[in-house]
C-alpha cells in the first residue's frame, strides 16, 4: 500500500484504536494529536492554542486580539483559520514523505489521493465503549459529551470542506464497530486493502 489512510470517526467508536492497529499492522506511521506540536512548531504559536481548536470551531470575538496572529500589520487572519492551514500543510508533508495513517482533521478533504475510512457505531455501543475507558463517567453525561464532539466534528468539517461529514459517499470505506470490534473493522480494513492492492497491480 503506497497510499496515505485517512481515518475519519465518530467520538467513541474506536477510530484512533483502529488508526494505530492498523498502522502497526502495515508498517507505517501513526500521526493524530502529533499533527498539533508539528502545526504549532510551523508558525510558532502555542500548542495551548491548536488544542483549543482542535477539530471545532470556535466563536471568536473579533475585538479579542489573542484569537488573531498577524502575518503582517495591516492584515490579520483568525486564529481558526490559521490552524487549519497549518494543519493542513503539514499532512500534506506528511504524505509527501510515503505511505501513513492520519486521523481526523478533514484530511481525507486536503489529501487528493488517500484511501479514506469511516469508523460509526450505535450511540448504545460507543456509550459503552467510553464507559470502559472511563468507568467513573456518568452515563447520561457521557451520551451528552459523545453528541457534542460528534457536533463539532460535523460543524468543523463542514465549515473547512463545504461537504457532509459521515456521509458514505465522501469515503472508500465506512465500518461499524458496534458489530465487530475494532479488531473486526482492522480484518474488513486489511481485506479491503488487499483488494485494492490486488486491483492497481
Amino acid at each position: 500500500m503506497n497510499k496515505v489512510i485517512t481515518v475519519s470517526r465518530e467520538f467513541g467508536s474506536g477510530g484512533r484504536e483502529l488508526g494505530v492497529k492498523l498502522a502497526d499492522a502495515l508498517g507505517i506511521p501513526f500521526y493524530d494529536k502529533e499533527l498539533i506540536s508539528m502545526a504549532a512548531d510551523d508558525i510558532n504559536i502555542a500548542e495551548e492554542a491548536f488544542r483549543r481548536y482542535d477539530e471545532h470551531i470556535v466563536v471568536e470575538d473579533p475585538l479579542d486580539r489573542n484569537f488573531y496572529h498577524a502575518f503582517s500589520d495591516i492584515y490579520q487572519v483568525p486564529m481558526s483559520d490559521q490552524i487549519f492551514v497549518a494543519q493542513s500543510n503539514v499532512i500534506r508533508r506528511l504524505a509527501s514523505h510515503g505511505p501513513c495513517i492520519i486521523v481526523g482533521r478533514c484530511a481525507d478533504m486536503v489529501l487528493e489521493d488517500s484511501i479514506n475510512i469511516f469508523v460509526y457505531a450505535k450511540m448504545k455501543n460507543r456509550i459503552r465503549r467510553m464507559m470502559e475507558l472511563e468507568p467513573e463517567s456518568d452515563e447520561k453525561e457521557m451520551e451528552r459529551r459523545i453528541r457534542e464532539v460528534d457536533r463539532k466534528r460535523k460543524d468543523y468539517y463542514q465549515y473547512y470542506t463545504g461537504n457532509t461529514w459521515g456521509k458514505a459517499q465522501n469515503y472508500h470505506l465506512c465500518v461499524d464497530s458496534g458489530l465487530v470490534g475494532v479488531d473486526g473493522c482492522l480484518r474488513a480494513v486489511t481485506a479491503y486493502l488487499g483488494e485494492l492492492c490486488r486491483d492497481l497491480s
